[in-house]
């Protein structure tokens, strides 16, 4: 096995690690949030436009860390610039 094999390897695998504990991250945040979400509107249902509001603004900031990794792993896979491509 020549270096850049090994190296190819070793960026799919780093791809696959990113793109799984980033997405672990996100969706154990988006469910604390929308936990939360509920709780705030079964103790005041009286502020749902603004705990929606809220909600919405919340899952869209946790679910850019996802794409932030589907990103990085895209680069890793098919523009690696530790790699020569050939």
């Amino acid at each position: 096995m020549t270096d850049e094999t090994i190296l190819a390897m070793v960026s799919i695998i780093a791809a696959a690690a990113t793109m799984a504990i980033g997405a672990v991250g996100a969706a154990f945040g988006e469910s604390r949030i929308g936990v939360s979400a509920m709780d705030a509107l079964a103790r005041q249902p009286d502020e749902s436009g603004s705990i929606t509001r809220t909600l919405f603004v919340s899952l869209a900031m946790v679910e850019s860390t996802a794409i932030f990794c589907l990103v990085i792993a895209l680069i890793l896979i098919f523009a690696n610039p530790f790699t020569t491509g050939s």
